[in-house]
């Protein structure tokens, strides 16, 4: 049985949540996402939105610190876009009743690092738990929004993979249903894959278990160019404790005075950086990341225990309370922390519309290469991201005529088994992450590449057996999505001969002048 609707959108974080409540009054729209609505990386956001609404502050200076951190690789065009749209973005979710931090009546701004101003709205160290409590409440209760959870993308349906004629296009989805363990078939004239990053393909991150790069994936292999993949930002403090499954530290703590410490008590980023813990995020990790391999230590320290309880209860409440519960007290001694990859900022290529390769296919959020970070993202544009361009998306698929929707086939399982040696995949899974933690990380070398590469094309073959011949798992397909997106970071990086933004090889250890984005493309 098929399910129709005028559009799917996979994933429910700012990006998908935005794009539903956007489309809802004119369209028949099914949210379908893997776990529940709250479980992806937007709900454990703590910093905050980026948006000039100082007037001592500019569009041109936020554009200007935006191309700074990426590092020569931002497209302008996008960039502005963004930046332009920013206090429209944030005047909507105030309207929908996003409570954030405020102070004498005022939006309270904070600063982060490679913010050359006060811009980011927040709502204290929790700003996607609020952002995402207030959409997930108004989708539930919008009519002509559908929400699917326990429903895992398998792929996309193309008109190529069905044989019709015409042009190229997108008919729909396969999803499988945790519930009734089969794959259901829907059906729409537009997709919409917000889907988020692949931080889990690293052995160390401050994602949550959803971030397998499903749509990144999914797009590759329904023909769609990806981008940039090779820049994978590391998030510079990350709670070091063997049981915080790398909690993050807020970059805020930065802005309002944290300083990163040796474990002597000695700062060491005025050596790294004139702008010291303020400097962007790729800087401040490789920092720490030699600061580390340097004195040979299992982390460094980050402290703002010089900021009064009050302030930080006001400010920080959640990682201080996140902190107690393993023993440090902030407001008197300095937090262990090490980085842990955090943000994909490549992904699939689109326009400004969110629009793909392949019509009737878009990508919104972290799943997206819209040109806005370049190299590196800088601190807070990724929300705001995600609202800028799900709007957009909204807007153009509201201004495109209906389109036919030919007859999709059920999802065939008859010639399959199921699975003797499912540990194979856990097993796998784990290998996948720990050497590319270990080859494809802060700092990489031709060598260590090769080697992933090596590894990669094994795991691949042998996985594929696994899709081809046994009942697809949740785990299965997270697993192929993960390999494929490894693959393409990989071939990613050993295209880029030059250290830039967040990709630092040993071999090529100057940046490169005039450079352009990574571009892969799909065979035909």
């Amino acid at each position: 049985m098929t399910q129709d609707f005028d559009v799917l959108i996979i994933g429910s974080g700012l990006a998908g949540l935005t794009a539903a409540l956007q489309l809802a009054p004119q369209h028949r729209v099914a949210v379908i996402t893997k776990r529940e609505l709250q479980a992806g990386s937007s709900g454990q956001a703590q910093g905050g939105i980026a948006a000039v609404l100082d007037a001592q502050d500019s569009f041109d200076a936020h554009v200007q610190d935006t191309l700074t951190a990426g590092a020569g690789l931002c497209d302008l065009a996008a960039t502005r876009f963004v930046v332009e749209n920013a206090p429209d973005a944030i005047a909507w979710l105030r309207e929908l009743g996003v409570p954030f931090s405020e102070e004498q009546g005022q939006l309270h701004l904070t600063r982060e690092g490679g913010h050359s101003a006060r811009r980011i709205v927040h709502a204290t160290d929790a700003t996607g738990a609020a952002v995402q409590k207030t959409l997930i409440e108004r989708v539930r209760a919008t009519p002509n929004i559908t929400l699917l959870e326990q429903h895992t993308l398998v792929d996309v349906i193309t008109s190529r993979k069905l044989g019709l004629p015409g042009s190229q296009r997108c008919l729909g989805l396969y999803a499988l249903d945790e519930a009734t363990d089969s794959v259901v078939t829907f059906r729409a004239p537009h997709t919409i894959l917000a889907t988020g990053g692949a931080g889990k393909v690293y052995l160390y991150t401050t994602n949550p278990d959803t971030a397998t790069g499903d749509g990144i994936a999914a797009a590759w292999r329904a023909g769609c160019r990806v981008a940039n993949l090779e820049f994978i930002q590391f998030h510079p403090p990350s709670l070091n404790h063997p049981h915080a499954k790398s909690f993050l530290i807020s970059e805020a703590e930065r802005g309002e005075g944290g300083r990163l410490l040796r474990p002597d008590g000695s700062r060491f980023m005025p050596e790294h950086d004139p702008r010291a813990e303020l400097a962007p995020r790729d800087i401040v990790a490789r920092a720490i990341d030699f600061e580390m391999k340097k004195h040979g230590l299992d982390c460094v320290h980050l402290d703002i225990s010089h900021q009064s309880p009050e302030f930080l209860q006001a400010h920080f409440p959640n990682i201080l309370a996140t902190c107690a519960q393993f023993g440090i007290d902030i407001t008197r001694q300095p937090i262990p922390v090490v980085p842990a990859a955090h943000y994909t900022c490549g992904g699939i290529l689109t326009d400004l519309a969110g629009r793909t390769d392949l019509p009737g296919l878009y990508a919104i959020g972290e799943s997206a290469c819209t040109g806005l970070h370049g190299a590196n993202r800088l601190a807070s544009n990724s929300l705001l991201e995600c609202m800028v361009f799900a709007r957009a998306a909204a807007q153009a698929i509201t201004s495109q005529p209906s389109s036919e929707r030919p007859a999709l086939p059920a999802w065939d399982d008859s010639q399959v088994t199921d699975a003797d040696e499912a540990v194979v995949i856990s097993h796998n899974w784990d290998e996948l992450r720990r050497f590319m933690w270990d080859y494809v990380g802060i700092v990489r070398t031709n060598k260590r590449l090769e080697r992933a590469a090596h590894r990669i094309a094994l795991l691949q073959t042998e996985i594929q057996e696994f899709y081809a011949h046994f009942h697809i798992s949740r785990d299965l397909l997270e697993l192929r999505n993960l390999v494929q997106v490894a693959d393409l970071i990989v071939k990613s990086a050993q295209m880029r001969h030059e250290s830039r933004g967040l990709h630092y090889s040993r071999d090529w250890p100057e940046r490169a002048a005039p450079t352009a984005s990574t571009i892969l493309v799909p065979a035909a």
